[in-house]
């Protein structure tokens, strides 16, 4: 009478693998909980991102003055990168208007100055933004090839024992080698998550980037001119005062 066998599949090739398979597929769950925790963090802190950066700019837009917009900031803070960029610009013109260049870091204009500064900042916000991409997307390319691993070392094992046995029948060979196969499936299953994270996250980097450049660009034109506002004739209320009058202008 025939013993039963173990039905091929993940378990049964667990209890079959030495150390470097146990190893391999330990490393892949850790890559795989790295990556959707990176993916949680990044995507919620995008989305809060996003929803303040909007608040700001309404803000920011419809205030009759920077002074206005200092005021909301100082009251609430800067969350946000625009709402940091326009903080720092506005400190750094201040700071140039009431001391000078009394240090190299301040020299030249004021407008020199704070173009420094926006630079600085701009570069800040890049350096947050990219924070943990390069894991998400180290763990997208290699993962793939850490289950290739896993596979071919589970096929050499299991071709070793098949040769040990001299049972080299289909049903012998096969079974050994489709679970070896699993080790691949999971390394994709750990990297597609992954890969697809980073473009849709570097997407919206790089969308923001080019909103924070726009506007870096516009309050560096209000803090030049000295003067931000100027007057509309508003067919309904009169002489209004708004920011959108220099942007529009």
């Amino acid at each position: 009478m025939l013993e039963p066998t173990a039905a091929p599949g993940i378990s049964h090739f667990l209890a079959q693998t030495d150390w470097v398979g146990t190893a391999l597929l330990l490393l892949l769950i850790a890559m795989s909980i790295a990556s959707w925790a990176l993916i949680a963090i990044k995507g919620v802190s995008q989305a809060i991102r996003g929803r303040r950066s909007e608040q700001f700019l309404r803000l920011f837009w419809n205030a009759r003055s920077l002074e206005e917009v200092n005021a909301e900031i100082a009251t609430h803070g800067a969350r946000d990168p625009f709402s940091h960029l326009a903080a720092h610009a506005m400190h750094a013109q201040a700071h140039h208007a009431k001391y000078g260049a009394s240090r190299l870091s301040e020299a030249g204009s004021a407008q020199d100055f704070v173009t420094r500064t926006i630079k600085k900042v701009l570069d800040e916000e890049n350096t947050r933004l990219e924070n943990g991409l390069t894991t998400l997307a180290t763990i997208g390319a290699t993962a793939p090839f850490v289950g290739l691993f896993g596979t071919v070392w589970g096929v050499y094992h299991a071709l070793v024992a098949i040769g040990m046995s001299g049972a080299g029948t289909l049903d012998k060979v096969a079974g050994p080698v489709g679970e070896a196969l699993i080790m691949t499936a999971i390394g994709l299953a750990v990297a597609v998550p992954a890969v697809v994270a980073y473009n849709a996250i570097s997407r919206g980097n790089r969308v923001l980037n080019a909103r924070l450049d726009a506007f870096a660009f516009e309050l560096l034109t209000f803090l030049s001119m000295g003067q931000a506002l100027q007057s509309v004739e508003h067919p309904s209320q009169g002489p209004v005062q708004t920011l959108h009058a220099v942007a529009g202008a």
